[in-house]
């Protein structure tokens, strides 16, 4: 059972789109439910993003999760969207049904993944950083839970 935000986030999305010449864009999926996002960060000189968008294909979760995720980043340094995590996702929009966490996995990766490219584009190291992963799979989610 998918809670009231859950459902409104994915009737409703907010901020689907491309940003044409974005700061950094990152693509995510899943290879066994196949579902794929992808995120589009707008960040300003002082590296506050102005702007993101999202396009996700997927199911109902995952768009709520991208959806919810350009909400929570949106106006955010560089540094206070690392701190979105799929927690942070999952309880914005009041949980998430287990089977459906590695959506709001797949939000936070694709947060990281466009803040990963934007580093990349300008050359800068952005603290607790990594290289993300292009599939992210059930083995992730085992380690988070």
């Amino acid at each position: 059972m998918y809670s009231e935000k859950v459902m409104d986030h994915f009737q409703n999305p907010r901020n689907v789109g491309e940003i044409a010449d974005a700061s950094g864009v990152g693509t995510v999926g899943n290879a066994k439910c196949g579902d794929i996002m992808r995120m589009y960060l707008d960040i300003d000189e002082n590296r506050i993003i102005r702007d993101c968008k999202f396009k996700t294909f997927g199911c109902g979760a995952a768009v709520a999760t991208s959806s919810m995720a350009t909400e929570l980043v949106r106006g955010k340094t560089v540094e206070e969207a690392m701190q979105v995590t799929n927690r942070a996702v999952m309880e914005a929009l009041d949980g998430l049904p287990p089977v459906k966490v590695h959506c709001s996995l797949l939000a936070e990766e694709a947060i990281h993944a466009a803040l990963w490219d934007y580093a990349e584009k300008n050359g800068i190291k952005i603290e607790g950083l990594k290289k993300p992963k292009e599939d992210i799979g059930e083995e992730e989610i085992e380690e988070e839970y």
